[in-house]
């Protein structure tokens, strides 16, 4: 098979995440642009190709496109991104790198906008005169930018704030 990001035949593809836009966006690239991609720094000289496949239909391999080459401090690289022409959404998207978050649930696990978790204890709301109960699922949770212990969420209707300690990513 052949990498659609740099062009190499024979590469076995492996299934790769592409996360910023569909929850469920992946592309099947090769090792080597896995972790080239995943890389701050990534090799000028493997992405050599892209000034061909940049041009794919598939907004996966648009969006990586975009990304690496907005990542790599070579001229022809900045002359590339300049000539990319990405339509208003899938542009939206790669540029909308996720960053890191101090978000964490109980047991540790990384939080972000948008994810669904479950409350692990019976939650007296203040204020609202209901108790959230063990087990109910708040969906698209929003982080509390100042405070890593907080996120908010909807439950019977209320927007509430929840301590990040009491509930799990789901």
């Amino acid at each position: 098979m052949t990498c659609p990001l740099c062009a190499t035949a024979s590469a076995p593809l492996t299934q790769t995440p592409v996360p910023g836009g569909p929850a469920d966006a992946s592309a099947e690239i090769c090792p080597t642009c896995a972790e080239q991609t995943a890389s701050d720094t990534p090799d000028p000289a493997h992405f050599r190709a892209l000034a061909a496949t940049m041009w794919s239909e598939d907004p996966v391999i648009q969006v990586l496109a975009a990304r690496t080459l907005a990542k790599i401090p070579e001229p022809w690289a900045r002359d590339l991104a300049e000539q990319l022409y990405l339509d208003d959404e899938t542009r939206a998207w790669a540029e909308n790198v996720p960053q890191p978050s101090a978000h964490r649930d109980s047991n540790g696990v990384p939080l972000a906008s948008g994810d669904t978790v479950v409350l692990i204890k019976d939650l007296t709301v203040k204020g609202a005169g209901f108790t959230a109960k063990r087990g109910t699922a708040v969906h698209r949770i929003s982080l509390v930018a100042d405070n890593p212990a907080q996120i908010e969420g909807r439950v019977e209707s209320q927007r509430i704030v929840i301590l990040t300690e009491f509930v799990k990513k789901r």
